[in-house]
């Protein structure tokens, strides 16, 4: 079983959505895709999204209206729609977050793209000449975002377990250090699941006498968790300007969104619009106000406790995949905080089955709640199958993986980062 349609099989799906025909077999579409997506439920555990929590309630109830929350999402004029919950889950994450009542402001978003590039178009309004400085392990959509704003990119490096590289960041700041500067950290990779240290990167901007900062965390999947912790804090002693988080990865929301937090203190308000009667503060203008209402439903339906337990469990199973792996002659390892569980490149065989995330010599599954032990304990069978022992004398097999880098701190929490 993988999880890639054959040609034949998207050949017949393209054929029977395709609108240009008559009659457009609608059913057969959506049991199509329905089927496919039951199909790679078992072995999806390569990408970040949880498992665990049953929306449906507010999708039977919700999902056959329009829900736009246009406007400035602390606007209760109008139509407000699900604005009152959309305002819930700021303050709820802005609360778990130390955020200072007084200098709060943020909103739902399509994902973490839209909150890292609403947090970066608010900090470079202020500072229009700074540098954005970003690690090789920062979200792909940094980059992007860096040049929809005609800005100035500035990259350092990262280390094999995914850090910042702070003794570069210091370089590179040493060399612009005449203008402000803008630094996006990261809690939580794309690969590793690391977590740069606010911290650190404050130290260097104030070594350096940098004129003018704003310090931004790209937190997608690990800024609740971590929040939950107390390990990652906005509040005064931080020095976070802003954090975006995603909804459709430890919240499982069955839809792409997020929320960004932004300090009020360093946006501008937005712009009236006598159409919507409403401040046009926001990338999109138009929000889903069913994301908003999944949100507040996720977060309503389990608490602080029921999400620090859920956390609790994905890590434990991390630790369990870890020591698996490496008894069975995989040297993986994780961040102590992490759901990420990071090994060197099994076949290609196995990676499609299992839809693993891979960069060259090294892959990851992620232990996301939901995600059981029986699942790991079949990934594991899967890829001892699949590998012969170092002694096989069939040169047609793999051998065992080579030892890849572990992290500099194995056996520290989260550094830095709002470490309280």
């Amino acid at each position: 079983m993988t999880h890639t349609p054959t040609p034949a099989r998207l050949r017949g799906l393209a054929e029977a959505a395709d609108l240009s025909r008559t009659p457009v077999d609608i059913t057969a579409v959506l049991d199509h895709l329905v089927a496919e997506a039951d199909t790679a439920v078992p072995t999806s555990i390569g990408f970040p999204g949880a498992v665990d929590l049953d929306h449906r309630e507010v999708m039977a109830r919700l999902g056959h209206r329009l829900w736009n929350n246009i406007g400035d999402p602390t606007d209760t004029g109008g139509t407000p729609h699900t604005r009152i919950l959309e305002q819930a889950v700021i303050a709820w994450l802005a609360d778990t977050l130390h955020m200072p009542t007084d200098d709060r402001w943020g909103y739902v978003t399509t994902g973490g793209t839209e909150g890292n590039l609403s947090a970066l178009h608010a900090a470079r309004r202020r500072l229009p000449t700074a540098r954005i400085y970003y690690s090789t392990a920062a979200h792909y959509s940094i980059p992007k975002i860096i040049e929809m704003l005609g800005a100035r990119g500035v990259v350092v490096n990262a280390s094999a377990d995914g850090e910042m590289d702070y003794d570069h960041l210091a370089v590179r700041v040493r060399r612009h250090r005449r203008w402000p500067a803008i630094v996006v950290a990261t809690a939580g990779t794309t690969m590793t699941e690391a977590v740069d240290d606010t911290t650190r990167i404050h130290t260097i901007l104030d070594e350096h006498d940098v004129p003018g900062r704003h310090v931004h965390v790209d937190a997608a999947l690990s800024g609740i968790p971590l929040a939950l912790d107390g390990r990652l804090r906005l509040d005064d002693d931080s020095g976070i300007g802003s954090i975006t988080v995603s909804g459709h990865k430890f919240l499982g929301v069955p839809t792409p969104c997020g929320v960004v937090l932004i300090r009020d203190s360093l946006r501008r308000e937005g712009t009236p619009v006598t159409y919507t009667a409403t401040l046009d503060s926001t990338v999109t203008g138009s929000r889903c106000g069913l994301a908003a209402a999944l949100l507040w439903h996720a977060i309503a339906t389990h608490g602080r406790e029921g999400h620090r337990w859920r956390v609790s469990e994905a890590r434990r199973l991390a630790t369990y995949t870890v020591d698996r792996l490496t008894a069975a002659g995989w040297p993986a390892w994780r961040h102590p905080h992490a759901f990420t569980v990071v090994l060197p490149t099994p076949p290609a065989t196995v990676r499609t089955k299992w839809l693993l995330a891979t960069d060259a010599d090294i892959s990851h599954l992620i232990c996301m709640p939901g995600v059981t032990q029986g699942q790991i304990d079949a990934f594991v069978t899967d890829l001892t199958d699949t590998t012969a022992p170092a002694s096989s004398p069939d040169p047609g097999h793999p051998h065992p993986p080579r030892p890849i880098p572990h992290p500099r701190r194995a056996s520290s929490p989260a550094a830095g980062i709002g470490t309280p």
